[in-house]
């Protein structure tokens, strides 16, 4: 996700900075361009909490390197203020992986829940730094949580539809719509 206000990485730095005394590395990956200054003050917080060599602000990731970064991390984190849907949510999904977001928007539906009805992650509210902060340090600590969300996380995956089905549901829709 883009580093920007909207997407919330001051609300996660926040709440990292909680958590110094627990095993997590971060890596943002996202365009760091569209607000320089929120980059800067951030690079500042991460400074004056110490976190500068747990936190990396990766910049744009595409191809393998982008598929590297979702094969290392353990759980996606999307602390944002609004999303209309949340595609990295999606696309952590299809990986397998467990998202830890905030209940804004389209992202409570994006998240889903698996065939069981275990949800293949957590939800927060937005703009609340203990929220998270709280949500982080129960994945952190315990093993039996991250076990439950990796599995949904990875039953959830089979039932996302692709692109060719995604498309054809569309059409469906608005073939109806112009009828």
């Amino acid at each position: 996700a883009a580093v920007t206000r909207h997407k919330g990485h001051d609300v996660l730095v926040d709440a990292l900075s909680t958590l110094a005394g627990m095993p997590w590395t971060l890596v943002c990956a996202g365009t760091l361009a569209r607000e320089p200054e929120l980059v800067r003050r951030l690079r500042e917080r991460l400074a004056g909490a110490g976190l500068t060599e747990r936190v990396r602000l990766a910049g744009p990731l595409t191809g393998a390197a982008l598929d590297n970064a979702y094969a290392a991390a353990d759980l996606l984190v999307l602390p944002s203020r609004g999303e209309t849907y949340g595609m990295v949510v999606t696309e952590a999904l299809a990986r397998g992986l467990p998202v830890l977001g905030t209940e804004v928007g389209g992202l409570p539906e994006a998240l889903g829940h698996a065939p069981d009805g275990e949800r293949p992650g957590l939800l927060v509210p937005p703009d609340d730094p203990a929220a998270l902060a709280g949500a982080l340090a129960r994945w952190l600590g315990d093993d039996a949580l991250r076990a439950r969300l990796r599995r949904a996380a990875l039953h959830r995956r089979d039932t996302l539809t692709d692109w060719p089905v995604t498309t054809a549901l569309l059409a469906a829709v608005l073939e109806e719509v112009a009828a």
